[in-house]
């Protein structure tokens, strides 16, 4: 059984991520609900979040002025408490969205680079055995050659004669010691 490649595992998290995405925005609609019921209990933290909210409107209206290259001396009119309140809680909603997105694709990028490094861990483990393995034949091999001298330097001294003798004496001390 084959494994998925990358270009496979990328087309199904695609649309997992666009679900997810979904589900965190349907998610953050009774966060921002909410966020409005309680500006209208608390009188602090409705003022904080119209501040926000007034804060944010003069941003955007100056970033958009110009961009448009229209004067951005002007005086910016104010939002309604109900818009500002209204306009604070989306933001709040919209930036819950985006903090529980950043924070999945920061434990994502963790959990990739952990399981890449344990993956690097194998594959260096893996190649110190192939080292090993390889100096152990390279000894064996060693060994051979220099027993293949010993026997080409008898053949040497005694000829084809010899070596045929020697073949013989060995098998007879075999045969001897069984």
């Amino acid at each position: 059984m084959t494994q998925p490649s990358t270009i496979d595992r990328e087309m199904v998290v695609l649309p997992v991520v666009k679900l997810a995405t979904l589900a965190l925005r349907t998610a953050c609609k009774p966060i921002a609900n909410r966020l409005k019921k309680e500006a209208s209990y608390h009188p602090r933290f409705r003022n904080f979040i119209i501040s926000i909210a007034q804060a944010n409107h003069r941003l955007t209206t100056r970033v958009q002025r110009r961009i448009y290259g229209h004067a951005t001396d002007v005086a910016i009119r104010p939002l309604n408490e109900e818009k500002a309140v209204q306009a604070a809680a989306d933001m709040l909603g919209e930036l819950f969205v985006f903090s529980v997105a950043g924070a999945a694709i920061i434990f994502e990028v963790q959990r990739s680079s952990r399981s890449e490094a344990r993956k690097e861990e194998l594959r260096k483990q893996e190649i110190q055995e192939i080292k090993t393995r390889s100096e152990e034949l390279a000894k064996e091999i060693e060994l051979v050659a220099q027993k293949l001298e010993e026997v080409e330097q008898l053949a040497r001294g005694r000829g084809l004669v010899g070596i045929l003798n020697f073949r013989h004496t060995h098998a007879n001390e075999d045969r001897k010691s069984n």
